[in-house]
């Protein structure tokens, strides 16, 4: 039940996506899956992911985290995606619910700040620890009064606490490669046969433009070799 509304937007006939098996909820709050994937869709965003009674808690970071804590990052609630999602990284073809390309931002695992994460998500104001690769420390998710209370795209912020991880460093700019593959965006469009001139757009200024140039270069020979 969980996962319907992730399914029916969903061809897994034709999309690499993970139809999900139906996790078991874990009992207490130990190694709780966290994920952050950095998402090329109509839209450059990251998916903001933390595992729960069996599924991911989704919410979708039009900007990225930000470790420094007078910022506050918006933070749109969507479906439950399964757990087996948040290994997922490639492309999701043209056509299909979110088509475009999918890097493994972050991943590691977190800890509920609250004895009561149900009571705490209801309320409206979640506060946690990060255990992953790029983002750690202690962090809060909270709805601010007046956006409602719909458990699917209801708008939350991220915020950093103060703590020895707190910084101004732009984590998304000095970051940007894959925790799994170590590829930009540009790159995993390249290998997975997606839009590698749209996806480097995502990539830091510089950081991309050689995947794409090297691609038309290539393209050139190519077309310079075919015979008369």
């Amino acid at each position: 039940m969980k996962l319907d509304e992730y399914r029916k937007k969903r061809h897994f006939g034709v999309t690499p996506e993970p139809q999900g098996a139906g996790s078991t909820e874990k009992k207490g709050h130990r190694s709780l899956i966290y994920a952050v994937q950095k998402h090329m869709a109509s839209h450059l965003h990251y998916d903001f992911r933390l595992e729960w009674r069996g599924v991911l808690l989704s919410w979708a970071v039009p900007k990225g985290p930000s470790l420094d804590p007078a910022v506050k990052r918006l933070a749109m609630q969507t479906e439950d995606h399964p757990v087996e999602y948040a290994d997922f990284e490639g492309v999701i073809p043209a056509g299909q619910y979110g088509a475009g390309t999918v890097m493994l931002w972050d991943k590691g695992t977190w800890q509920p700040e609250s004895a009561n994460v149900d009571a705490s998500l209801q309320a409206g104001e979640i506060k946690f620890t990060l255990q992953g690769k790029k983002l750690q420390g202690s962090w809060v998710l909270v709805r601010p009064r007046g956006f409602g209370s719909n458990p699917v795209r209801s708008t939350w912020l991220l915020i950093k606490h103060r703590d020895q991880y707190a910084t101004t460093k732009e984590v998304t700019q000095e970051e940007p490669r894959s925790v799994a593959s170590q590829r930009l965006l540009a790159e995993i469009a390249r290998d997975e046969g997606g839009d590698i001139e749209r996806a480097s757009t995502g990539d830091p200024a510089g950081k991309g433009r050689r995947t794409t140039s090297a691609k038309r270069a290539s393209g050139r020979i190519a077309r310079r070799r075919q015979p008369l």
